[in-house]
């Protein structure tokens, strides 16, 4: 019976704790965010509810720009198109349901995503980015200036989603725990849905389009579905993160179509670090807790007025040094501990070698 060499022996236990390791990660960080609730006043529950709904926002973008190459500067037009529809589907009387309005919101940013990458998948580089962005403005000014969701003051929503079953309501959104929950379990239903995309074949297919997309077009792979099939999730998975917007604020307005907006999330996976999804969920934490610091007038006055200065300069601080993002500092502290040089035991030196 043949046994593998030791070298490989001793590597599928670390492989294992490296694999262990990286699911351990996300359960922790699920675990303190499941906290606030339980142990924090309203604004720090609210603050991390944001930070929950920007995260499943910058990871759907993670799937473009971070898995596929593609850089979208107009993903917020799902964002908002969900966020409209789900605005324009609820009751003025009775609260909307949820089995209703959450596929109705993703259906509908996955119909206009649809629509748009048919379309802009056709041009590549920086072509493709302005495709994007003018796609994203003809849809912030068909809200914006027509009376489609009451124009440039937007919409309410006079009562926040609810799941009922006969006389008993097992989810109320208008309930802030229900609410941060709810939106705890999308985030991990994205992360969850992603980590296993990245894993698949069809994963596999998109990192290998990002790396060389001629290479893979002459080994017989439909590109263009591919990167369609991936801009249509990625549409879907912002159309979630919309209704939750939505449902959270209780009013949508058209400046969540703006192309400030794609530009805001798009640098939530910068900072945090593209190609990764915990850097997408790292960058939206650090990027909102940054904001609310950087435009605090009990921290810093009068300059709290000109927060976009602050949040710029730190931006262009950490983009310089760190180019990989947050998630790098972890794999900087990895390669300071691990020794320049590692002598190779006597038992890894093949039969002959040397002679």
């Amino acid at each position: 019976m043949r046994t593998s060499p030791p070298a490989l022996r001793a590597a599928l236990p670390g492989a294992s704790r490296a694999r262990a390791a990286g699911w351990a990660v996300p359960l922790a960080a699920a675990c303190a965010l499941a906290a606030p609730p339980l142990l924090l006043p309203s604004y720090f529950q609210d603050l991390a509810l944001q930070i929950i709904i920007y995260a499943v926002f910058a990871l759907s973008l993670e799937l473009l720009v971070g898995m596929s190459g593609l850089v979208s500067f107009g993903h917020a037009a799902f964002f908002g198109v969900a966020a409209y529809v789900t605005g324009l589907a609820s009751p003025e009387t009775a609260p909307g349901s949820l089995l209703l309005l959450v596929p109705l919101a993703m259906l509908a940013a996955g119909a206009c995503a649809l629509l748009v990458g048919a379309l802009s998948l056709r041009t590549r580089g920086v072509y493709f980015i302005m495709v994007t962005l003018a796609f994203a403005q003809m849809a912030y000014h068909v809200f914006h200036d027509t009376a489609i969701g009451g124009g440039s003051d937007g919409m309410y929503l006079t009562l926040r989603p609810a799941l009922s079953m006969g006389e008993a309501t097992l989810i109320d959104l208008d309930n802030g725990t229900h609410m941060y929950f709810f939106a705890l379990g999308a985030l991990a239903f994205t992360y969850c849905l992603l980590a296993l995309v990245r894993r698949s074949r069809f994963g596999h297919a998109l990192a290998g389009i990002r790396l060389n997309e001629q290479r893979m077009r002459a080994a017989g792979y439909p590109t263009y579905w591919y990167k369609l099939a991936a801009f249509v999730t990625a549409g879907m998975l912002a159309g979630l993160a919309g209704f939750l917007m939505a449902a959270r604020n209780g009013v949508v307005n058209p400046e969540m179509l703006s192309w400030h907006e794609s530009g805001t999330v798009l640098l939530m996976i910068i900072l945090g670090g593209l190609g990764s999804l915990r850097g997408a969920v790292i960058g939206a934490a650090a990027f909102i807790l940054l904001k609310e610091f950087a435009s605090s007038e009990a921290l810093l006055g009068d300059f709290a007025s000109r927060w976009q200065l602050s949040v710029g300069l730190v931006m262009i601080f950490f983009v310089a040094l760190l180019p990989d993002g947050l998630i790098g500092l972890g794999r900087m502290k990895r390669s300071i501990r691990r020794p320049p040089f590692a002598k190779p035991a006597a038992a890894d030196i093949p039969t002959g070698a040397g002679k």
